[in-house]
């Protein structure tokens, strides 16, 4: 093939991945890296060029293993296809499973990577918590955790949820069910399982919301949720009272 050819050939495979929403682009396989001819090397490359959307190029991790994007990619487009089979190629079982779970429309943007941690966010609709969406850990050339904003129809259930997070050290976690400036605020300190005792005393009515209350020797914590059953409930802030 010229090298006329093979320009030809990638220009037209970059258009026609341009023209496709890229929330809905499953990523390509990655190519190893290898030292192979040229001849060989021309022929990897245009085979790439004409899978890889122009956006969202594949790299390979130094293993040989897939880049996270390019998993956590997979991963997506099997779901918007309903496709399990293709979706247990790419993730675990528990993964999968809370990925098909997701309980609102699909995100419909890619958010990119942070180390193996892959976000894909809503940019048309408002969903509870800071996650916005999905966000998918990859590690071994799989996604192996999969966080989700939630929608959770009681206000004690997004309390709950955002205390058992901070119990378990999971910011990710938290961010399912509260918005950024609540995670920030409880993550402040490190939650001590030798420490003081936390007592969940319920959830009341409160301008705007519910104030939803857990209290300790010494003091309390006040988690503000807001939100309605048929949206969803989130914490959006915490204040503390001391006795």
């Amino acid at each position: 093939m010229s090298a006329r050819s093979f320009r030809g050939a990638a220009a037209t495979a970059a258009i026609a991945a341009f023209l496709v929403p890229a929330s809905l682009l499953a990523a390509a396989p990655a190519l190893a890296h290898t030292a192979h001819t040229a001849h060989t090397h021309a022929t990897a490359h245009t085979h790439a060029t004409a899978h890889t959307p122009a956006q969202a190029p594949v790299t390979a991790s130094a293993h040989g293993t897939a880049a996270p994007a390019t998993v956590a990619k997979k991963l997506f487009g099997a779901w918007l296809r309903r496709d399990r089979h293709a979706a247990a190629r790419v993730a675990t079982s528990s993964a999968a499973s809370t990925l098909f779970a997701y309980p609102f429309r699909a995100p419909d943007k890619f958010a990119g990577c942070s180390g193996n941690a892959c976000r894909f966010v809503h940019t048309s609709v408002r969903v509870p918590g800071g996650l916005d969406g999905i966000l998918m850990v990859v590690s071994g050339g799989k996604v192996t955790k999969v966080y989700e904003s939630r929608h959770l129809v009681k206000p004690s259930d997004a309390a709950k949820h955002l205390f058992e997070a901070w119990r378990k050290g999971d910011r990710n976690r938290g961010l399912e069910a509260a918005t950024t400036t609540a995670v920030k605020t409880l993550f402040r300190t490190k939650y001590d399982p030798k420490g003081v005792k936390h007592f969940f005393q319920g959830c009341s009515s409160e301008p705007k919301g519910y104030g939803c209350a857990y209290s300790y020797e010494g003091g309390a914590m006040f988690m503000h949720v807001r939100g309605s059953k048929s949206r969803g409930y989130e914490v959006t802030s915490i204040t503390y009272i001391t006795d």
